[in-house]
């Protein structure tokens, strides 16, 4: 049933026009990202996890996740990613604004950078690999680390839709203010200021 899935999928990237009709607007988004723009959230909030958690070829059940919790190695994997990475990724933005001349863009504030960060967190293809060199293919602490990356990745992915999801309505605004054309030319008005 994955060839079927496949070939559907194929087939009907195939079939979708990329191009609008004659007689739709220059400014409407054509066909093939219409589609794309609908898809995406089941793609990338569901079908891509659902299938990370079954490459992963994790074991839940039969006392797998208290297995997993009990493992040091397990905690220090999600530790690592959830911690560490926000904790690198962050600091070494700080520490960069901070001692050379760069800057945040004007649009952008820490907050922004502190859900990035938390982004970081999530790891799949990466961490499994290290993971079974680290412990060998099979075994009972490669097991317990490949759900907790599962686990870990997904405290980060949440944390950071909570931090990032504040600042949505702020981005909605700045998306709608580039998006304006007041004298109906086509161009976007922010665009027009700023040439000249």
């Amino acid at each position: 049933s994955g060839i079927h899935a496949t070939v559907a999928g194929v087939l009907m990237a195939m079939l979708v026009p990329v191009r609008r009709s004659p007689g739709e607007d220059d400014s409407s988004p054509g066909p093939a990202r219409r589609i794309e723009h609908l898809i995406r959230p089941l793609s990338a909030g569901f079908a891509v996890p659902v299938f990370a958690f079954f490459a992963a070829g994790v074991s839940v059940v039969g006392g797998g996740l208290a297995d997993t919790l009990r493992d040091p190695a397990a905690v220090g994997v999600m530790v690592a990613l959830v911690l560490g990475k926000t904790v690198g990724v962050f600091g070494g933005t700080w520490l960069f604004a901070h001692l050379t001349r760069a800057e945040l863009d004007d649009g952008l504030e820490w907050s922004d950078v502190f859900g990035l960060s938390l982004l970081a967190g999530i790891g799949f293809t990466v961490s499994l690999l290290i993971g079974e060199l680290a412990y060998g293919t099979g075994s009972a602490r490669d097991e317990h680390v490949k759900l907790a990356v599962l686990l870990g990745s997904s405290v980060a992915a949440a944390l950071a839709a909570v931090v990032l999801s504040r600042r949505n309505w702020v981005y909605r605004q700045i998306h709608l203010e580039e998006e304006r054309d007041d004298n109906g030319d086509g161009i976007p008005d922010a665009f027009q200021a700023d040439s000249r």
